[in-house]
């Protein structure tokens, strides 16, 4: 193992001297806040990516392409002398003793993962109370820059925390329902555009809270499709190939002939 202070040391410092105004990269000294935020975003994803195909060796290196991440903002941060990486690692440490008293001491002792967690939110609940002194609202605090589906199932769980949610997952499903069939009802009115985008967020918001009912992650779930999705459509393309086609050269119903054989083989094996 390497010692991982003077690696962090030297991460700070090859930091500090990307940003360096004279001598510096050009590109890294022209970042802001903002510019880096989506490199962020898409850094967390990967990170995501290389546990979901269990490839520890990218996983090693996409949790450097994070940490780098937490480094640039923390080196523009000092630059504005708001903080410094310092304060950072000092505000998650004092963070994690605060929400885990059962295990450093002063709180009562936690039997299970589930009970941690409602304890977990019961701690946010009360931070958000002392920084807002009561006054902000429920979800004043929810991220808009989360990625939508995210962003929905917190805003639910949230709101479900003070107990305005459905009893049962039934009745989100006629609700999802009822949300299908206004879409189609939109349809045949021949509605503007936008109506239809509001119908149809109105339905993936109530898919988002169906699955949140169900005890499944939308994020994973949806995940999980797309590379389905993926990996059916490649059967599709390897079998036309052996019939020297394409997808682009193949009909409609020949392509979801193979689809679904793609789909009844996978069901078999």
């Amino acid at each position: 193992m390497t010692d991982a202070k003077s690696d962090i040391a030297a991460l700070l410092d090859i930091m500090r001297r990307l940003r360096d105004p004279k001598n510096g990269c050009p590109w890294d000294i022209e970042q802001d806040f903002a510019s880096i935020a989506p490199y962020t975003i898409e850094e967390a994803y990967e990170v995501a990516g290389a546990i979901e195909d269990e490839d520890w060796s990218a996983l090693k290196d996409e949790l450097g392409d994070l940490l780098l991440q937490v480094v640039y903002h923390a080196r523009m941060a000092e630059e504005r002398k708001l903080f410094d990486f310092g304060d950072v690692v000092s505000a998650i440490n004092a963070k994690m003793i605060r929400r885990h008293p059962h295990v450093f001491g002063g709180g009562d002792a936690i039997s299970s993962s589930a009970a941690q967690t409602v304890a977990w939110e019961d701690h946010k609940k009360k931070e958000r109370t002392d920084k807002s002194s009561g006054a902000a609202g429920l979800l004043d605090d929810v991220p808009r820059a989360l990625p939508a589906l995210l962003r929905a199932l917190k805003l639910q769980k949230r709101a479900g925390s003070v107990g305005f949610d459905w009893d049962s997952a039934a009745k989100v499903l006629e609700k999802l329902n009822e949300e299908a069939a206004e879409i189609v009802e939109a349809q045949s009115e021949g509605v503007s555009q936008v109506k239809i985008e509001e119908e149809v967020g109105d339905l993936l918001f109530v898919a988002a809270n169906l699955a949140r009912h169900l005890k499944v992650d939308p994020e994973v779930a949806l995940r999980g499709a797309n590379a389905k999705f993926v990996r059916r459509f490649k059967v599709i393309e390897s079998e036309l190939a052996k019939r020297g086609s394409s997808p682009a050269e193949a009909s409609l119903d020949e392509m979801e002939t193979l689809w679904q054989a793609a789909k009844a083989k996978e069901k078999s094996g």
